[in-house]
């Protein structure tokens, strides 16, 4: 059959292998979002967003429902949701989350990870009280001065609005998220979000010189957006913009 196949063969194992690798972080995120709430998508706007990702990235129906059965309790396995926190070049901070089926196992490569990059493993709380677990809602079509009046008007509560090149985000505490949503589509329905998410928000940020720090910085990233168990880093270093999994 000679090279070609082989070849051909190769392709097709990594085109496998990475395909299994995105049914399972899809399928983990959407069995988080649904054990977050109702595992019902119609009731829970975390869990009809990832169902949305993941269709958008050619995720089965297949894998999306067993996911969302998982977490009503109609299949075997428990997963955990685990923080791992820790610490860069220059004192910038990272914070991973990730969702496991085996705890002891995602602590090593989470450990692996920081050790093999310079970087150290933090305890637990040592980063997260450096950073703001809220929400951030981004859109445009508004100026600052009018969505503040519209949400305060909705009742929402809100710890900064601001405007850059037509672009107006809001920041404001994680329980407000959803409220503040349904107000901004009450106001507009058509209005699209650029990004709305919970998240963990810097309280300061720090910047990278170096030539060494970027590249030991980006080495930890790389590993890390590597594990499976991996669901979503933040860090509070300026110009190196996490990506979307």
């Amino acid at each position: 059959m000679g090279r070609a196949h082989e070849v051909r063969a190769a392709s097709i194992a990594k085109t496998a292998a990475m395909k299994s690798k995105l049914y399972a972080k899809y399928g983990v995120a959407i069995y988080k979002a649904a054990k977050s709430g109702v595992p019902d998508p119609e009731l829970n706007q975390i869990l009809k967003k990832e169902i949305e990702r993941a269709k958008k990235a050619s995720v089965p129906a297949a894998v999306i429902q067993r996911a969302v059965d998982k977490a009503k309790g109609g299949l075997s396995g428990a997963f955990a949701e685990i923080t791992y926190e820790g610490f860069g070049p220059n004192n910038s901070m990272i914070i991973v989350e990730c969702v496991t089926d085996n705890v002891n196992r995602t602590y090593t490569d989470i450990r692996t990870a920081f050790n093999k990059s310079g970087c150290k493993l933090g305890v637990s709380g040592s980063v997260t009280h450096m950073f703001d677990f809220g929400s951030v809602i981004s859109f445009e079509g508004l100026s600052d001065e009018e969505t503040l009046e519209l949400l305060l008007e909705g009742d929402c509560d809100i710890t900064d609005v601001e405007t850059d090149e037509d672009i107006t985000t809001v920041y404001a505490p994680a329980g407000e998220f959803q409220k503040i949503k349904d107000t901004l589509l009450e106001n507009n329905s058509e209005m699209e979000f650029l990004e709305d998410e919970v998240t963990y928000i810097p309280k300061m940020y720090v910047g990278l010189e170096a030539e060494e720090d970027i590249k030991q910085f980006n080495k930890l990233l790389s590993q890390l957006r590597e594990l499976d168990d991996v669901q979503q880093i933040y860090h509070n270093v300026q110009g190196i913009e996490e990506m979307e999994e």
